[in-house]
């Protein structure tokens, strides 16, 4: 029985396509974009830098040889790759990067932010090249937790184009807009403003090629979450909440608004944070501040993971305070929870790659 052709089946494909010259396939290099489906007949565009590219004719006859050999001779791409140029289509955001997580909370006062350092440090801990933007733009807190609040990210030219340069610290490239505003200026912006600032940290840093970029994101559901959907196709997201039912009660909408039909972000799952206190003193003892395993309850209820539970240890605390990430510290308690946490999204990730299509951008229309 013959499978529908879904677009990952083409990208898959056409990674065979190398260009000449270069050790990168057209996939990579962002030449394959418009992709179209309708039953056995196949047709992209495939997007050149120039007219004048010699090897047009070669890509073209290699597309089509990757296509047939992959999803069988019937499949119809003869005469269906449409040649474009690189001035006739926008200019893709974040080429190089493979994974693009949002890191969200449907409340504040959780600790998404120091999930999100932690879990930036805890993947680049496994060999990973790791990118964290700080989208928090009314309360970052990114500069303080890596301890580089007194730094400024370097700029370099290309073409006519200025780059920001990241802030690498743990292995991990990171940007905030806490690093153009002064700690004691409060940041009075209307949504639009603050929605190109997060615009401008994604389009013009200098990312680079990357195998997770985090975003941090403010809590609850607001204009930034909007502008990040609209701006770059978002792989997963993680929901960070603790067990009290307060904070349960508005993840409940959080994971709505990426499981939207219009959003469609698949939800990689929960993390519980503050799941018990352990003193340091009774490191074997745990008191259930918060209520007992109230993210795991409600992860089963909307049938998610349970991707991690981080104990409330006074360490945490005075690493953020200090610039020193918990997971820094690989074999402490935390350091050993965010390890988990980490292989766990990697996990989760690897299978949504490979049992899911790519997202989408959400694409706005107006009437």
């Amino acid at each position: 029985m013959r499978h529908f052709i879904v677009p990952k089946n083409i990208t898959d494909a056409l990674r065979q396509v190398v260009y000449p010259g270069g050790n990168k396939d057209i996939v990579t290099l962002d030449m394959v974009q418009e992709i179209r489906i309708a039953g056995k007949k196949v047709s992209f565009s495939l997007v050149l830098q120039r007219s004048d590219d010699p090897h047009t004719e070669t890509l073209v006859r290699q597309s089509v040889e990757a296509i047939k050999s992959s999803l069988g001779d019937d499949t119809e791409i003869e005469g269906n790759i449409t040649i474009k140029y690189l001035h006739q289509m926008e200019r893709p955001l974040l080429p190089e990067v493979k994974n693009i997580i949002a890191v969200a909370s449907g409340k504040g006062g959780v600790g998404k932010s120091t999930v999100a350092v932690n879990l930036a440090v805890a993947l680049a801990q496994t060999g990973a090249s790791v990118g964290l933007i700080d989208a928090d733009i009314f309360g970052p807190s990114i500069p303080i937790m890596f301890g580089t609040v007194n730094e400024r990210p370097a700029a370099r030219k290309e073409g006519n184009r200025d780059l920001i340069i990241p802030v690498e610290k743990y292995g991990v490239k990171f940007l905030s807009i806490g690093f153009f505003v002064a700690p004691e200026n409060a940041l009075v912006w209307r949504g639009p403003m603050a929605s190109n600032a997060l615009k401008q940290l994604i389009a013009d840093g200098d990312w680079g090629a990357l195998d997770y970029l985090l975003i941090d994101l403010p809590p609850g559901t607001s204009d930034i979450h909007l502008t990040l959907v609209q701006t770059i196709p978002v792989t997963g997201a993680v929901i960070v909440t603790t067990p009290q039912q307060i904070a349960l009660a508005d993840v409940i909408k959080g994971v709505s608004m990426f499981r939207s039909a219009s959003v469609n972000v698949p939800v990689l799952g929960l993390v519980e944070n503050m799941s018990w206190f352990t003193p340091a003193e009774l490191p074997q003892n745990k008191y259930y501040l918060f209520g007992k395993e109230g993210g795991k309850k409600l992860a089963g209820d909307l049938g998610l993971n349970l991707l991690g539970q981080i104990p409330l240890v006074q360490s945490i605390r005075e690493g953020a305070d200090d610039g020193i990430p918990a997971a820094s510290e690989p074999s402490s308690v935390t350091g050993i929870a965010f390890a988990e946490l980490a292989a766990n999204v990697i996990r989760e990730l690897d299978a949504r790659n490979r049992l899911l299509d790519a997202t989408q951008k959400v694409i706005v229309t107006r009437k």
